[in-house]
């Protein structure tokens, strides 16, 4: 552990997750804007639904822990929304049980404290002759759509809706972009890099206008060890010095 504390911020997921630090992905731009801020813990497994998070909530958010996450943002559904197969077997969740598991999930993380707040990212879009190009052949034939995917993404949002939660919508928010299916993923289905600027953008567009006490916006959080000392780096004139605590020039964006 180190001293002090930084609030938790936990991304909990399927693959859009346990990615999101790769390729430019937006978690890992959220921990460098987070950088000395907040710390983002990632929770993200590969080709899960919504069946198996809600049989280890318990694990991965305990609710005795000593220290409860102040941020959880959620994504599942692309899985989910696969076509069945006739064996029964693999990632398809029938929509009115997608919608019953997020309640489940939703409802544990209220629950874990007061001061925990959550985001939900609903099912994006997908370039389907892309995915299907990019799909490994060890893999029986996977049926995704963008419709089914649009309609897993409006299932997030009237649970979110119903619950009172916060939620982006990213079937409509990636589509916003002209060559959003050529631009925004890697294989036809995992952000880029530009997707991942998209989800950022959106992600740090709620935490902004959310009327959350304390404020999670990263501009408003007070930075880790940001005090002058005379070990910072020496000013032009020889006899001052500056604080870079809180510099962001090395960014490409510079974001809000």
């Amino acid at each position: 552990m180190t001293a002090p504390s930084r609030p938790l911020i936990v991304l909990f997921g399927s693959s859009i997750v346990q990615f999101s630090f790769s390729n430019g992905g937006w978690g890992a731009i959220l921990a460098d804007i987070y950088a000395r801020k907040a710390d983002i813990i990632l929770r993200g497994y590969v080709g899960w639904n919504t069946r198996r998070a809600v049989q280890v909530l318990d694990e991965i958010f305990p609710k005795d822990s000593s220290v409860q996450p102040s941020l959880i943002i959620v994504y599942f559904g692309g899985n989910d929304s696969i076509g069945p197969y006739p064996s029964g077997l693999g990632p398809h969740v029938p929509l009115p049980e997608y919608k019953e598991n997020m309640r489940r999930i939703a409802t544990h993380v209220k629950n874990l404290s007061e001061k925990t707040r959550a985001i939900f990212l609903s099912c994006p879009p997908l370039n389907e002759e892309r995915l299907r190009k990019s799909t490994s052949s060890a893999l029986s034939e996977i049926v995704r759509t963008n419709e089914t995917c649009r309609l897993y993404s409006e299932a997030c949002i009237e649970v979110c809706a119903e619950m009172n939660l916060k939620v982006i919508d990213l079937w409509t928010a990636i589509q916003q972009r002209d060559d959003w299916d050529e631009a925004c993923f890697t294989d036809g289905l995992h952000f880029s890099s530009e997707g991942s600027k998209i989800v950022v953008e959106q992600i740090l567009k709620v935490i902004k206008e959310a009327d959350w006490s304390p404020s999670l916006y990263w501009k408003s959080m007070p930075t880790e060890f940001a005090e002058d000392s005379p070990y910072d780096l020496v000013a032009a004139d020889g006899i001052s010095t500056l604080n870079p605590s809180d510099w962001t020039f090395h960014r490409e964006i510079q974001w809000d």
